[in-house]
């Protein structure tokens, strides 16, 4: 086992919501609806940033690091988007 968790976040009707990633074969689920939630970009002075206005959300960064930014939009998405009312 490699360590690697992807969450499904389900609500009383029975749907379900996370964020995307290869781990669960989403056709094995059931009828899937993928929407972008967020960008990570290049930033114009350099580094990363996490935009997530498709979410409602802000611009997280600039981080030095693409990954940084990665994993500030995922924990983003995962306080705000996916744990909140469905």
């Amino acid at each position: 086992m490699s360590g690697v968790v992807q969450e499904l976040f389900v609500t009383a009707d029975g749907s379900a919501r996370g964020l995307y990633g290869e781990l669960i074969d989403t056709n094995s689920i059931g009828r899937c609806s993928i929407a972008r939630a967020s960008h990570v970009e290049p930033h114009p002075d350099g580094g990363w940033t996490a935009e997530l206005s498709p979410s409602g959300g802000p611009v997280l960064g600039p981080f030095p690091l693409r990954s940084d930014a990665l994993t500030a939009e995922a924990d983003w998405l995962t306080r705000n988007l996916l744990n909140g009312p469905g």
